[in-house]
């Protein structure tokens, strides 16, 4: 980072525009900045869930997945920059690999539930799917990674899973959806 900021507010936004990473300008609606805001609010949820009781070795998945999310905000926030690498989405798929083996096939859909830090997960995943969606949605005009795509699919499916496991070693199963249950 070239400098630190020492002065939070600039009033430089006040126009509604934002200086990106490369210090151009654009306006707080672009795309851009659509991406890099939801990819800011998975963060800054998945920091919510890390103030769970999590095991270890969740809890270091998680803070490593934060800071990959900073890296991605810091690609997004640098029009044609790069900062992510290939093996990160690889690096989940071992994750999920890994937390989808110890549970069983699903035969019904699930509902978002069971512990706490279960349902945040859950709600971290809806997230990053809407944070993949501003991503492939930025794509279409502007220059963004196929690791980012990759990496923001990869990572709700880790969310997924890993809220499944998290209800498990909690001793709480699937909340299984029943159709037509209130018909």
């Amino acid at each position: 980072m070239g400098y630190r900021l020492s002065k939070i507010y600039t009033r430089t936004g006040d126009a509604g525009t934002t200086g990106l990473g490369d210090g151009s300008r654009v306006g707080k609606d672009a795309p851009r900045v659509a991406a890099l805001g939801d990819v800011d609010e998975l963060n800054a949820l998945l920091g919510v869930l890390l103030c769970e009781e999590l095991p270890d070795e969740e809890r270091a998945l998680l803070t490593g997945v934060q800071h990959d999310l900073f890296d991605l905000g810091g690609e997004l926030s640098v029009p044609g920059g790069t900062f992510l690498k290939d093996s990160q989405p690889g690096r989940l798929e071992a994750a999920i690999d890994r937390y989808n083996a110890d549970l069983e096939p699903l035969k019904e859909f699930i509902l978002p539930g069971g512990t706490r830090a279960a349902a945040l997960t859950h709600q971290a995943r809806t997230v990053c799917r809407r944070a993949e969606r501003a991503v492939v949605a930025l794509a279409h005009n502007e220059a963004a990674s196929d690791a980012a795509r990759q990496y923001l699919n990869r990572l709700s499916d880790l969310l997924f899973v890993l809220a499944r496991w998290l209800n498990r070693h909690a001793g709480r199963g699937d909340v299984l959806w029943q159709k037509g249950v209130n018909a």
